[in-house]
């Protein structure tokens, strides 16, 4: 099947004179004329995804320093105590991301089954009954596995793991995807499964985004739109349900709706987040000089860190950390168009958006887009669960980057053997 009949014809492989490399759907490869150039082969998105992976992390631990110091000293804790976790968390990440890198990526659609199966199995202990000495309810909600120093949010993994089974169903069932029976229907089930495990802990934001994550690599891998718009219209009914039966989310709402409403209740947070992105102007009141810490805006080192960057950093430190997401999504993109099988295209998509969507709804969030809610900013906010899966999703598009460089360039080489062209 071509690409031109999936969902995402501009995901298609990039032309070469003459011929090109074998496709993403496994046709075979037609000669590629000994001119092309070899830059066509060249993996320079792998080193790019990293760099800029880099320079996110660096930048985050900077900001998060900023945001936690006051509040970890309030705490009773030394200042340093929220940066120095989360780069214990940034350094198994990077270990994580370089074993991704170098393994094939195609391992993953073997594994893809009990990975999705492990994961609701664990989302399980976390809201069953008995299990509160390890997955105690904090803030009104049970998110969390705590082990000692060490406490995991499951629903982050979840994502990942969500990503990784729907890429391997939808190459598996490329042919009934435009069934809606036979080809959406199974992926529902399993979606179902992992969202109603996370509604029930509760955490409506996250089953949210990881409904969206999935439902975007179908539709790259050539789902019928008037699916989803069915989707569409028998979800949101659900979902208003959900926002309208508790209390503070239909307060949110009305919030966004009227931010001077209740402008020392619902709206304080937004609000006062809005005054910091006002305060810090063009170029910022500089790093730790930042006003919103003391005790103004409530979870500044999570929820709305890019407060943070805006009021330090000013317009200009948050239009490059805009630019830094453009990047990944760019360069996570391009990765996707090369990747040398579907599998790869559709995984490189998914794991794209698992950073970039999670980044645009949280600066959505910070500057009263969207009604308020809790989504973290990847490589910056607080939670090694977040900052490990981002950081592997960066691992995995490196891999199916170099995959596709190699598959290009071993059929350039070949060609050139045979004096194809001359």
């Amino acid at each position: 099947m071509s690409v031109a009949r999936t969902g995402s014809r501009w995901l298609s492989r990039p032309r070469l004179r003459r011929g090109g490399a074998e496709g993403v759907r496994g046709r075979a490869a037609a000669p590629i004329s000994v001119g092309v150039e070899r830059r066509v082969a060249t993996d320079w998105e792998g080193p790019i995804l990293f760099t800029l992976t880099i320079v996110l992390v660096s930048f985050g631990l900077v900001t998060l320093y900023s945001a936690s110091a006051v509040m970890a000293q309030t705490a009773g804790l030394a200042d340093y105590h929220f940066v120095v976790r989360q780069a214990a968390g940034a350094a198994v990440g990077l270990v994580v991301l370089a074993l991704l890198a170098r393994l094939d990526y195609r391992w993953l659609r073997q594994v893809a089954g009990p990975l999705v199966i492990a994961t609701i199995l664990v989302m399980l202990v976390v809201v069953m009954p008995g299990t509160e000495a390890i997955a105690p309810r904090i803030n009104g909600a049970r998110r969390w596995l705590i082990f000692g120093p060490i406490a995991l949010q499951p629903s982050e993994f979840a994502k990942f793991a969500l990503i990784v089974w729907t890429a391997a169903m939808a190459v598996k069932k490329q042919e009934r995807l435009p069934s809606l029976s036979r080809g959406l229907l199974p992926f529902l089930v399993v979606w179902g499964a992992v969202i109603g495990l996370i509604m029930l802990q509760p955490n409506l934001s996250a089953a949210v985004i990881v409904g969206l994550l999935a439902t975007l690599v179908v539709f790259a891998g050539g789902a019928r739109i008037g699916h989803f718009i069915l989707l569409g219209v028998v979800g949101l009914p659900i979902l208003w349900g959900q926002v309208e039966s508790v209390a503070y989310r239909m307060r949110r709402v009305l919030a966004f709706l009227d931010p001077t409403q209740d402008q020392a209740g619902i709206s304080y947070q937004i609000n006062q987040a809005l005054i910091a992105f006002g305060s810090g102007e063009l170029f910022g009141r500089g790093v730790g000089r930042g006003g919103q810490k003391f005790g103004f805006l409530p979870e500044l080192h999570n929820d709305f860190i890019f407060a943070v960057v805006g009021e330090e950093w000013g317009f200009v430190g948050t239009l490059v950390v805009v630019l830094l997401f453009a990047g990944v999504a760019l360069f996570g993109y391009r990765v996707a168009r090369r990747a040398p099988d579907l599998f790869g295209m559709l995984l490189a998509v998914g794991l794209t958006n698992l950073i970039v969507v999670q980044a645009l709804l949280h600066m959505a969030v910070n500057t009263a887009l969207v009604p308020t809610t809790g989504v973290t900013l990847p490589f910056f906010s607080y939670g090694r669960s977040s900052l490990l899966v981002c950081m592997a999703a960066i691992g995995v598009l490196i891999s199916i980057s170099r995959a596709g460089a190699n598959s290009v360039s071993a059929v350039l080489d070949r060609n050139d053997r045979v004096g194809v062209g001359r």
